[in-house]
């Protein structure tokens, strides 16, 4: 990305690179903490301006910041179209039945006893099949939360084994555009990459699937929840087709991800499925799949369980997500075209005293840029890019740096509600968010897999297990890169953004 007309300007010093950073944090603290009110929208469009104002005493024209921002808001808009269309895949694919045969199946083969470890197992597998965190947590995740409620499991509980499983099979899987990221920005082989985070990536998944397992083991359904478990399939027995027609738009996304289509026409032949499902099996009309797939499914049954778990879906439900994410990217672009980002990462890089102080930095520069930015290529992109020259002097492998990366980057992204990953699952999953109510933030801490991968990739750091030294290779050519060197790209310019998030 160029500067326009603007002259060369340096980095500015780190004192002058915090000032927007922090001031940003502080306004979402007060909104959040002070005024119990999570709608971080205009926190970070004031976080924005006060970039821009600090970018305008360094010499930036109001031409070059806005170019930054809006260049990022390019780069992000496939997984924005991810987002819009998921919306419409979870209020068609109700109106087929394929949502509420996966739960009515679920309610009768799932035990309650270890329902939380079945839901990170099956969401992790279907994550590395189809290569997406996101569309895994739209369609079986939102049935998993169906049926926990169901069994009486807090939804925090059944949020955070979803959003665990997901999001590592998405990790692990050559499919996911951010797994292929992490490869490519590092120079690495993606098939290498993914077997070198295998040590942090299983030790995480056992840990987190024996705490699901002893916590789901809890879960006694008494005699009242068996009656209203019973009360629940009864009604969707009732309403909607539990043969096979609900499931071929199911197997048709399945099998277009397999065969590799890009994911957004991929979930628009889904939703175009869902909907002739829809009007084939229970008759409705052109107007009212349209209706469905713009508003959302809508029942009124005189099961009121039955219609809290199934009104829901549509463009409309994802518009606060999807404001939500503008507004952060703007924020990240803004910091990345002042250069901001860069001064605060060269001041860490300097601080680095050798392999220990370098992989630590960089999961936590990932982790660090995923909460400022809320862009999660960004935050693989950024510190990928800065910190493999780094490695290549002190002799060790950047698989290293890919995995630390992913760590900070892919795993945390659902961890951070105004960031695209923990945006997409509040909405999606939707999670209620009312003034001075954050319990469905619970889910956070619960989402084990997400956060213990790079607490051990961290030990891993400091103590030299698992960490890769260089192989005796030609000398690399690349220098360390400056700032227009690190735009947020994704494979093929992100064009296959939205499966692998």
């Amino acid at each position: 990305m160029k500067q326009s007309d603007s002259p060369n300007i340096p980095v500015p010093n780190l004192g002058v690179a915090l000032i927007p950073i922090v001031l940003t944090i502080g306004l979402l603290g007060i909104q959040i903490f002070y005024y119990d009110d999570f709608t971080p929208h205009i926190a970070l469009a004031l976080g924005f301006a006060i970039t821009a104002l600090v970018g305008w005493f360094q010499g930036y024209r109001w031409k070059d910041i806005e170019s930054g921002a809006f260049h990022v808001l390019h780069v992000a808009m496939p997984a924005v179209a991810t987002l819009i269309l998921v919306g419409m895949l979870v209020g068609t694919w109700i109106s087929s039945g394929t949502v509420p045969l996966l739960i009515y199946y679920g309610l009768e083969l799932i035990n309650p006893a270890w329902f939380l470890a079945a839901s990170m197992l099956l969401c992790s597998v279907v994550a590395v099949v189809i290569g997406s965190s996101w569309t895994t947590v739209g369609t079986v995740g939102l049935a998993l939360v169906g049926i926990g409620t169901t069994f009486g499991i807090p939804v925090y509980w059944t949020v955070g084994a979803v959003v665990s499983g997901a999001f590592f099979g998405d990790k692990v899987s050559p499919l996911s555009d951010t797994t292929n990221l992490a490869a490519a920005v590092t120079e690495t082989n993606v098939f290498d990459h993914i077997r070198n985070m295998m040590p942090t990536t299983i030790p995480a998944m056992i840990i987190a699937f024996c705490i699901y397992l002893i916590v789901g083991g809890e879960a006694n359904v008494e005699a009242a929840q068996l009656a209203q478990i019973e009360q629940l399939k009864a009604g969707l027995k009732a309403h909607f087709d539990m043969g096979f027609l609900p499931v071929i738009p199911l197997l048709v996304l399945m099998g277009l991800a397999f065969f590799k289509v890009s994911p957004i026409p991929a979930l628009f032949i889904g939703c175009c499925f869902g909907a002739l499902v829809a009007v084939i099996n229970y008759g409705y009309n052109l107007h009212d799949v349209l209706t469905i797939a713009h508003s959302g499914f809508k029942i009124s049954s005189d099961s009121e369980s039955l219609n809290t778990l199934l009104n829901r879906g549509g463009v409309t439900s994802m518009t606060w997500v999807v404001t939500l994410i503008m507004f952060a990217l703007t924020f990240g672009g803004a910091l990345e075209r002042t250069r901001c980002l860069e001064s605060v990462v060269g001041a860490i890089m300097r601080l680095t005293r050798g392999f220990r102080g370098l992989q630590t930095s960089a999961i936590l520069t990932s982790i660090a840029t995923n909460v400022v930015s809320g862009d999660v290529y960004l935050s693989i992109a950024l510190p990928g890019r800065m910190y493999g020259p780094e490695y290549d002097k002190i002799a060790y492998s950047r698989l290293n740096l890919s995995r630390a990366i992913e760590e900070g980057g892919t795993l945390i992204s659902p961890l951070i509600p105004w960031n695209a990953g923990g945006a997409f699952v509040i909405g999606a999953l939707g999670l209620s968010m009312g003034a001075g109510d954050f319990s469905a933030l619970l889910y956070i801490p619960l989402s084990f897999a997400c956060w213990l991968s790079p607490a051990i990739g961290i030990l891993y750091a400091q103590t030299g297990w698992f960490s890769k030294r260089a192989e005796a290779t030609a000398p690399r050519t690349a220098a360390t890169p400056q700032s227009d060197d690190y735009v947020v790209k994704t494979p093929k310019e992100t064009s296959d953004a939205g499966l692998g998030l």
